[in-house]
């Protein structure tokens, strides 16, 4: 995650950025989630972390397997038309 901030920087205006922001927000959102499961899971007896990290380990398989093709394919990430 560090390099991912240091290297920023350099991937500014091309479509690298895209990418940037995707393991960024990929990092950040899975943190999130997977220390909302701790009290989830802790407020259910444990039952709450059948669905959360499960689920957790879906979506993080999904967004590593989506921007790794289309980095080989050469193409940027979605882009957030209000950013442009």
């Amino acid at each position: 995650m560090v390099v991912n901030y240091v290297k920023r920087p350099d991937a500014r205006n091309t479509w690298l950025e895209s990418h940037f922001r995707w393991q960024i927000r990929t990092f950040w959102f899975g943190l999130l989630w997977s220390l909302l499961g701790l009290p989830i899971g802790f407020l259910t007896l444990g039952m709450g972390t059948r669905f959360v990290y499960p689920a957790l380990l879906v979506w993080l398989a999904y967004r590593t397997a989506k921007g790794w093709l289309r980095l080989t394919d050469g193409q940027e990430m979605y882009v957030n038309p209000r950013r442009k």
